[in-house]
């Protein structure tokens, strides 16, 4: 009876000692405090872009967030609903990539008076309205066409020329990368005379688009382009072939300049078919979610938050350049 006793007294006690233990663990593991997300996409366009939302996704679910993610399929419209959407649903935050700039007050002053913060990532927006975005998560538009610009006067330097004939194939009309691109661009050589651009036209980031832009641009002017800069690695990617059915070498007749860093246009550079890739980052996942979570707390964020970026080029050694991941 005794030894009975005894064991029932030691089991009683270890049970003791596990639930302490285990709720000790627990208050040692605080759980990340949850928050609703709403986020706009513009669309699935590119390798960048479909980088960019992957990277949103899995860095929403490392740090705990519930996403309700919308593709707007590159209309403007879509996004302008999802939003509402997201203000009838009352999430905690919303972040969107804007397709253009215009055109968001009516919107943006709906998710203010609901008490809703807006995140911009990637692109920006034009008002003149105040307050109605908190920040902006993106790379520098603008130092990109500037680093752009720069490869070029150094390459033509290297080159001897004497004279540059430049062709431009932009993103979007009146998107932020597209103008901010093409300002950090034109400032740049404006101050070289050997630089002059043909013609600057319309690619809207997409690859077909690429295509049928060089085909017009190869058609007015031939053998007199020096220079394609283009504003995406899509159009960019487009665009070679066309060169290629017209007689020429791309990156040896005609100097290549692209802009994002994809793994398929690091693959041609590497091959010597473009000059100079401008990387453009799409993974700003982590800056998101951290910003998102101090706006939900009610802390004060910074208003504009750019990734460290860089410049791959023919001036190195590309087979040092590490996968992309995107």
């Amino acid at each position: 009876m005794k030894t009975m006793k005894k064991i029932v007294c030691i089991l009683s006690t270890l049970m003791l000692v596990l639930c302490t233990l285990g709720c000790s663990k627990k208050a040692e593991q605080p759980v990340e405090p949850r928050l609703l997300l709403g986020f706009s996409q513009i669309g699935s366009e590119s390798a960048w872009r479909i980088g960019n939302t992957r990277d949103i996704e899995a860095c929403a679910e490392e740090y705990g967030v519930s996403l309700m993610f919308e593709n707007a399929n590159q209309k403007q419209e879509n996004q302008i609903d999802a939003i509402r959407r997201f203000i009838a649903y009352k999430v905690d935050v919303i972040a969107f990539s804007p397709i253009v700039e215009e055109g968001w007050d009516n919107v943006l002053n709906e998710a203010k008076e609901a008490g809703i913060p807006v995140i911009l990532v990637d692109r920006d927006v034009s008002t003149d309205a105040e307050g109605l975005t908190k920040c902006l998560i993106g790379a520098d538009f603008y130092k990109e066409g500037v680093m752009a610009a720069e490869y070029l006067i150094r390459k033509a330097d290297s080159l001897g020329l004497e004279h540059v004939n430049i062709v431009e194939i932009t993103g979007t009309e009146n998107s932020t990368p597209m103008r901010q691109r093409q300002a950090g661009f034109v400032d740049t050589i404006a101050g070289d005379d050997r630089m002059v651009i043909l013609e600057s036209i319309d690619g809207d980031f997409l690859k077909s688009r690429g295509a049928e832009c060089m085909r017009s641009l190869l058609g007015t002017y031939g053998s007199d382009i020096d220079v394609v800069f283009s504003h995406n690695d899509e159009m960019t990617l487009g665009a070679l072939p066309e060169i290629e059915k017209a007689g020429f070498v791309p990156g040896q007749d005609m100097i290549i300049i692209s802009i994002d860093g994809g793994q398929e246009a690091i693959d041609v550079l590497k091959e010597g078919r473009i000059n100079c890739v401008v990387e453009c980052t799409p993974k700003l996942g982590k800056e998101l979610m951290e910003t998102a979570l101090k706006l939900k707390a009610g802390e004060e964020v910074d208003t504009l938050i750019h990734p460290v970026e860089e410049v791959f080029s023919d001036e190195q050694d590309t087979s040092l350049i590490a996968p992309r991941g995107y």
